[in-house]
C-alpha cells in the first residue's frame, strides 16, 4: 500500500528523506481515487451547524471571507471563478475519509489533526500563504495547479481576512491530476489554483507552538498539582516604603516556586489529555437507547466496536489510555484490547472479554465515544 502511496518509497525511506526536509511529488498516489463526496455533498455539509467551514472569494480584486454555517444564499451571490469552499474535519463525518486517513498511520496518530476538503471552480484558490503544518495534498476531481516557495519573505497583505502572502515567488510549479498527491513541509510558500472544477483533501497535521505547549502544560499542572503549605513571614520587619515588594518576599516566593516539580509521567499524561482533548464545538451524542451492559457486552463480543468518528484515542506506557481528553489507567489485559482499538480505531468481535474491559467500554458507549459496529 506504501509503496503506491509514496511513490515507491518505504515509509522509513519518507521520513528520512523527505519528511519536514523537502517536498514529494507522487503521480497516482491512490490510483483511480475521484474523491469522498461531490460538491453538493460538501456544501450540504457546509451547511451543518456542527461543521467548520470557510467560503473564500475575490471580487474586484478583493478578498472577502465568510465562516459556516453557510446557506444557500451565500452560493447564489458568488462569482462564476475565484471562490473555494473549505470544509474542516470531513473525517468527523464520513467514514470513508477516516479510512483515508488511516493509510498515513506510517505518521503518528499524535500528530495527525484532520481532513480538509476543498472545492473550487476554475481560477478558484486562497492565495499563496505559509503553513506551520506538514500536508499531503490529494487531488480528487478535476486538476488543480500548485506552485511552491522556499522564500525567507513572509510578509502578508494588510487589510485581509486571510493570510496572503505580499510577494511570492515560485521555485516549482505541478499540475495535480485526480489521484496525484503533493507532500509539503512546515513553512513552503506555496499556492493553488483550480484549472478546472476541482476537490482537494487535505491531510493535515498537529503542530503546536512551544508557547502553546508551554501554556497548556501550566494549565495541566495547575489541575493536577498539589503544593502544600501557606506563605507566612513570622520576621516581618518595618519598611520605609510600604508600597515596596522587599527582597525578603521575592527570594521566600522564589523558594516556593521551586516546589513546582514534574516527571516523565507527569508529561506523558498531559500529552495524552492535551492532543486527545476535543476542540470547543465538537460533541458527543449518547445513545438514545442504550442497551443493558449485558445485551452491550453480546453486541461487543459478537460485533466489536469501533471508535466514533469523533473520537481520538492515544495510548501510553504502563497502562495509560488517552481518549477524549481523558485518563485511564487499566490493566494488562485491557491495554492490549484497547491498544487494538486505538491503533486501529476498531476493536472486533472477541469471544471473551475481561471485566475491566467491559465495564471502560460500557463507560465509552454510554458517553457517546465508541459505537458497535455492524
Amino acid at each position: 500500500m506504501y509503496k503506491t502511496l509514496l511513490g515507491g518509497l518505504t515509509p522509513q525511506e519518507f521520513l528520512r528523506d523527505y519528511w519536514q526536509k523537502k517536498p514529494l511529488l507522487v503521480r497516482n498516489a491512490i490510483p483511480g481515487f475521484q474523491g469522498l463526496l461531490t460538491r453538493d455533498e460538501l456544501i450540504d455539509l457546509a451547511s451543518d451547524e456542527n461543521v467548520q467551514s470557510r467560503l473564500v472569494c475575490q471580487k474586484q480584486k478583493k478578498w472577502l471571507l465568510k465562516h459556516g454555517p453557510l446557506e444557500t444564499q451565500d452560493f447564489s451571490c458568488l462569482p462564476k471563478n475565484q471562490w473555494t469552499l473549505l470544509v474542516q474535519e470531513v473525517n468527523h463525518f464520513l467514514p470513508s475519509a477516516r479510512d483515508l486517513l488511516l493509510k498515513f498511520n506510517f505518521i503518528p496518530y499524535a500528530r495527525l489533526d484532520d481532513l480538509m476538503v476543498s472545492y473550487a471552480p476554475k481560477g478558484g484558490g486562497i492565495g499563496p500563504h505559509f503553513d506551520s503544518y506538514d500536508v499531503f495534498l490529494l487531488q480528487g476531481q478535476g486538476s488543480r495547479r500548485w506552485q511552491v516557495s522556499t522564500q525567507p519573505d513572509k510578509r502578508e497583505l494588510n487589510d485581509v481576512p486571510l493570510k496572503i502572502l505580499q510577494n511570492f515567488d515560485p521555485e516549482q510549479e505541478w499540475l495535480l491530476e485526480s489521484g496525484d498527491m503533493l507532500y509539503l513541509p512546515p513553512n513552503y510558500a506555496h499556492n493553488g489554483v483550480a484549472v478546472n472544477d476541482c476537490m482537494t483533501y487535505s491531510i493535515g497535521f498537529r503542530a503546536p507552538s512551544h508557547h502553546e505547549l508551554v501554556t497548556q502544560f501550566l494549565v495541566y499542572l495547575q489541575d493536577y498539582l498539589e503544593i502544600e503549605g501557606w506563605y507566612t513571614d513570622p520576621n516581618l520587619r518595618l519598611q520605609s516604603h510600604p508600597a515596596k515588594i522587599s527582597p525578603t518576599m521575592l527570594h521566600q516566593t522564589q523558594k516556593i516556586l521551586k516546589k513546582i516539580k514534574w516527571e516523565r509521567t507527569d508529561i506523558e499524561n498531559f500529552m495524552g489529555i492535551y492532543l486527545t482533548e476535543p476542540k470547543t464545538h465538537v460533541f458527543f451524542n449518547p445513545p438514545e437507547h442504550p442497551l443493558s451492559i449485558q445485551k452491550f457486552v453480546q453486541q461487543v463480543e459478537k460485533g466489536g466496536v469501533e471508535l466514533n468518528l469523533k473520537s481520538r484515542m492515544l495510548i501510553g506506557d504502563d497502562g495509560a489510555i488517552f481518549l477524549n481528553g481523558e485518563f485511564f489507567g487499566v490493566g494488562i489485559d485491557t491495554y492490549q484490547n484497547l491498544t487494538q482499538l486505538a491503533n486501529e480505531q476498531i476493536l472486533y468481535a472477541q469471544y471473551q472479554l475481561n471485566k475491566e474491559t467491559r465495564k471502560i467500554l460500557y463507560q465509552w458507549y454510554l458517553s457517546g465515544y465508541i459505537e458497535l459496529s455492524g
